[in-house]
């Protein structure tokens, strides 16, 4: 059974000493929970402030509300920590591209400035479009009921990407004039099917709209670690590519109901 779920603001449930305690939530939050109209005897699920996760029975529901443990949960594992790399889209397609990406389950979000982006940000466009995304990402999150809300990074240009890619055990460019042959399974076979890594962090480009230069890819796939990569015959749009690419890699891995990995 799912549950209407929320995180903690600052709360550890481990550190409460009565059976009965004030549930601490965003102001946002806060009022997500009064638009439900959650009553007395209800059930929420939450992730505290110690990634811990918990089913909670609401035992009053006037003003804040109350709650006490219903049970301690077995929070799912991901099979790996996945970074969308996105170029900057136009529109309100960076929106949808990170709610969605959210519910599929990717755990970081670098919004990628590159020389075909249409989207222009100034420093105050950028702090107004972080702002929405972030708030995008924690709301799509507790929706699909995440473990983790997707930390939304500052944009990036492609050198700043090129020294953050440094970080990951994969880095996986999607880029349409690439090989046919050299798909995300292959690619991930070679990056990681001798590794003992257990959640290996696994990084996605995808281009903007214009799609990435070449220059540009041959930038971001220097290291050792990292590959162009193809999604198929069929030219995805960006806003369809950001979705696509991150599913493919976490099933490829095991994750998304996949019965085992795919290399």
């Amino acid at each position: 059974m799912s549950f209407h779920h929320f995180f903690l603001d600052g709360q550890i449930i481990a550190e409460e000493t009565a059976q009965e305690f004030p549930v601490r939530l965003s102001a946002e939050d806060a009022k997500h929970a009064r638009v439900l109209r959650l009553s007395e005897g209800e059930h929420i699920s939450v992730v505290d402030s110690a990634s811990d996760y918990f089913e909670l029975e609401i035992t009053s529901a006037h003003g804040s509300l109350v709650a006490r443990i219903a049970q301690h949960l077995d929070a799912p594992q991901a099979p790996a920590s996945i970074a969308l790399f996105q170029g900057l889209a136009k529109g309100d397609k960076m929106d949808d591209i990170i709610r969605h990406a959210t519910e599929v389950g990717i755990d970081e979000f670098v919004p990628l400035s590159s020389s075909r982006c249409v989207m222009k940000l100034d420093a105050k466009k950028a702090k107004s479009k972080l702002a929405r995304w972030r708030a995008i990402a924690h709301s799509a999150a507790m929706q699909s009921g995440r473990m983790v809300e997707p930390r939304v990074h500052e944009p990036h240009t492609v050198k700043q990407a090129v020294q953050l890619l440094r970080e990951f055990d994969c880095v996986l460019v999607c880029w349409e004039e690439c090989s046919s042959t050299k798909t995300i399974a292959a690619a991930l076979e070679q990056a990681l099917g001798n590794a003992s890594v257990d959640k290996p962090r696994i990084a996605v480009v995808v281009g903007p709209e214009g799609g990435l230069s070449a220059d540009e890819v041959e930038a971001l796939t220097a290291s050792e670690n990292a590959w162009p990569v193809t999604l198929g015959p069929s030219i995805l749009r960006t806003e369809t590519a950001g979705i696509v690419a991150p599913a493919l890699v976490l099933y490829a891995c095991g994750g998304m109901g996949a019965d085992k990995k795919g290399f």
